[in-house]
């Protein structure tokens, strides 16, 4: 049955329905798996090029925050996918393209790059240096799956690149709350172009009314859009709530308890409802997941700490923000939710899966919404005009029509799939909980597919750099094997 069959005293039987189970018992040299250390020897600061792209994803947009940065704009938001770019590049020419395992979603994405290749002869795409740019984009977001797996061979490595994405987006989301505590201290001199009379999105759409009448524009974070700290916020909550569990230091806990605060805060201050729920959500799922794998105790302490976090930031965030914010979050739980979400992003899911399909079965041609729309498109007001997609099924169809929209899901879909029975596999309790924190923050993002559009940002290149982290770091790792006598 197997070509390279273990001793038999390497088994045990342990499942219910009599199968016997196999454990590799060997780990990798240099990594135990007791091991709960998250730095290691080389202590906190940063080090290798892995590291550097995650601080990148989040020093980069921050240039935005200093004055006078407007006229940079295109330069630095399209700093982070250049270097997503020159990661992929560079493990190509330099590593050969030889990657620490395969990814599920492989071969789907692959099929996207060519139906996109192939939408470049759309004679809707407004120009081929549009259609190029849109294409280049897609690809930087998804590439990280296939080079950043070279560059994280362990656990630790993984839990390192963790811990600075818990320290950047916790920051992120605590510069958000002090932008309403202090606006004039913290609040960018500048925000983005767009929230102008000629941007044409009027700014009063992102403000809203605190205490004593002072209008409170919602919190960009280290950014320039307003409301853009809720991606930071929703990050900072999970991981900082997975790792106050961990075998740490008390002030360590209490730091990532803090930035788990900042983050549901940060989402609280910015009135956006629906980056609640999916907060909630990646939790929910963080804490179901803990209970299939039997790991009750772990689950009740996250629980615990979740409702802390939910009521103290609410708390917190009321104080600054004024009632609006308790009026705002308290719809969630009056009327049918459905209805609720139908009035807000629903109907535009509707509007894609009837009238865009039927207008553009095979796509509306390359680039016509989004940032490339609003940089290179068509202003001339002929057929190639700029397009609206507010959530992310709108915004595959007009790029690449029915079949894009189909492979995308499918690639989403055999994703999230594999990374459950990855779960399952790994014959080690701490392998488990480590992929687990991945898993349950990436499904976040799979949320964020009906509210928002994340697969054309870089959320969504967040999502392909942490599948990439999780494929690397658990590619050796021990598994279970089942055989059924």
């Amino acid at each position: 049955m197997y070509a390279n069959a273990p001793e038999p005293a390497d088994w045990h039987t342990a499942e219910p329905d009599g199968s016997a189970v196999f454990v590799d018992a060997a780990p990798p040299a240099g990594e135990e798996w007791s091991d709960g250390s998250l730095t290691g020897d080389r202590g906190w600061r940063p080090s290798g090029f892995i590291e550097w792209f995650a601080i990148g994803q989040t020093l980069l947009p921050a240039l935005l925050f200093l004055p006078q940065s407007q006229p940079y704009r295109l330069p630095i938001r399209t700093g982070a996918y250049a270097m997503s770019l020159a990661a992929f590049a560079l493990w190509w020419f330099h590593r050969g393209g030889r990657s620490r395992g395969s990814h599920p979603a492989g071969r789907w994405l692959i099929l996207i790059l060519l139906w996109l290749g192939f939408m470049l002869v759309h004679p809707d795409t407004p120009s081929l240096l549009l259609g190029i740019a849109q294409v280049s984009l897609y690809f930087a977001i998804f590439s990280p799956v296939f080079w950043a797996p070279a560059y994280v061979a362990s656990r630790q490595k993984l839990m390192r690149i963790l811990v600075i994405l818990l320290l950047c987006n916790g920051l992120n989301s605590f510069v958000g709350v002090l932008q309403v505590y202090d606006p004039d201290r913290f609040m960018p001199r500048q925000l983005s172009a767009l929230f102008t009379d000629e941007g044409g999105v009027s700014l009063g759409v992102s403000t809203y009314v605190g205490p004593n009448g002072r209008r409170i524009i919602r919190p960009p974070g280290l950014f320039d859009t307003p409301g853009a700290v809720c991606g930071a916020g929703t990050l900072a909550a999970i991981l900082g709530l997975a790792l106050c569990l961990e075998r740490l230091a008390w002030w360590k806990r209490a730091a990532a308890f803090g930035l788990a605060l900042a983050g549901i805060s940060a989402i609280y201050l910015s009135h956006v409802r629906s980056s609640f729920v999916v907060a909630v959500g990646m939790i929910v799922a963080y804490i179901v997941m803990l209970q299939l794998q039997r790991e009750r105790k772990r689950a009740i302490g996250v629980a615990g700490l979740a409702a802390a976090v939910i009521a103290i930031g609410l708390s917190g965030a009321t104080m600054l923000g004024g009632e609006s914010i308790q009026e705002r979050f308290s719809t969630l739980l009056e009327g049918d939710p459905r209805e609720l979400y139908y009035q807000s992003r629903g109907v535009q899911v509707q509007y894609a899966l009837t009238d865009l399909v039927r207008d553009y079965p095979a796509g509306a041609g390359l680039g016509r919404w989004g940032m490339m729309s609003y940089y290179f498109g068509d202003r001339s007001g002929s057929r190639s005009r700029a397009l609206f997609a507010e959530v992310q099924p709108n915004a595959w169809i007009l790029d690449g029509g029915l079949p894009l929209l189909m492979l995308y899901s499918i690639a989403l879909i055999v994703t999230f799939i594999g990374d459950l029975f990855l779960i399952r596999s790994l014959a080690d309790s701490t392998d488990r909980l480590t992929a687990t924190v991945v898993v349950a923050a990436n499904a976040g993002t799979l949320a964020l597919v009906l509210t928002f559009v994340p697969f054309g940002t870089a959320v969504g290149m967040q999502y392909w750099f942490l599948e990439g982290l999780l494929r690397g770091a658990m590619a050796d790792r021990p598994r279970v094997v089942r055989w059924r006598g």
